[in-house]
């Protein structure tokens, strides 16, 4: 499969800003979340990239591209109806072909030497078809994600054929519907915003909006969940982690997982335990103003 093109969503109203903040990288360089994501998807082989956003954002995110802004293609989203509607705005940016698909509200980091994205785009190609990467996700956390039911590949402990997806279940329906074999109890395998998907994925989207009342919500989970019976369809556990920049202490999290798998790690492990020393030993008392070095 060849890869060449990217869509990132970043349309959500109330979320349009998460692309835009700042973070640290693991080589210590300033870089916005949407430089993160782009990053992703050039070292994972893409040349243009497409950014679903809302009307009257192009000249921001323009700026917080830096050096992608170049490949930048925008489609806005106006009236929005969710998650599906988004992607299925960047049809005309991908038309016949396959594509690899970002989430705007993630930071993914990879101990390996391949990058997140990149290792995704090798599976895909490996198997010639449409994959979705899954992490094995906490039963509280599953309010945030996607989720799906499937069936491991013979012979291999980290590919799933997709049974069933479902957008943000509750434990009740995870637990009815989404048990995958092996997993940790309480864990589940949910979405993680990075997928290769074919052209099929439009049409099933188009398909969607087309049968669905214009007041309601456009997700693309439905469209994966039939994309599975239309075509081969697998998951993938990467190995990696995505942290969800949108949620509470979210972005904090996300920037110490940047600084504690890079380069100032001892500084930045030498920081924090200072600053739980000075905190247990304040004991209630006022904490100092300054963390020493």
């Amino acid at each position: 499969m060849s890869i060449l093109k990217a869509v990132i969503t970043a349309g959500a109203p109330k979320q349009k800003s998460l692309p835009l903040q700042n973070l640290v990288d693991q080589q210590g360089i300033a870089k916005t979340a949407l430089q993160l994501i782009a990053d992703e998807a050039v070292n994972a082989g893409v040349e243009e990239i497409c950014i679903v956003i809302c009307p009257g954002e192009q000249k921001n995110y323009e700026k917080a591209a830096g050096e992608h802004a170049s490949r930048l293609t925008f489609v806005e989203q106006s009236n929005p109806r969710g998650y599906g509607d988004a992607l299925y705005r960047a049809r005309d940016f991908v038309g016949s072909d396959n594509f690899l698909h970002l989430v705007s509200d993630h930071v993914y980091i990879s101990p390996a030497d391949v990058g997140y994205a990149q290792q995704l785009v090798n599976v895909a190609n490996r198997e010639s078809c449409a994959v979705s990467s899954v992490q094995s996700t906490r039963e509280n956390m599953l309010p945030f994600f996607g989720a799906i039911g499937a069936k491991r590949v013979a012979n291999r402990r980290d590919l799933y054929e997709v049974k069933s997806v479902l957008e943000k279940p509750t434990p009740t329906q995870a637990e009815q519907e989404l048990i995958v074999a092996g997993l940790r109890a309480s864990h589940y395998l949910c979405l993680s915003g990075v997928h290769v998907l074919t052209p099929t994925v439009m049409e099933l989207l188009g398909e969607e909006i087309e049968n669905t009342p214009s007041t309601a919500s456009i997700q693309l989970s439905p469209a994966l969940e039939t994309l599975g019976r239309r075509e081969r369809y697998l998951a993938s556990e990467i190995v990696g982690t995505r942290y969800n920049i949108g949620v509470k202490y979210g972005l904090l999290l996300s920037q110490m997982a940047l600084a504690l798998s890079g380069k100032d790690r001892d500084e930045i492990l030498t920081d924090l335990l200072s600053l739980v020393s000075q905190s247990t030993q304040s004991n209630g008392q006022p904490m100092l103003a300054g963390v020493d070095r």
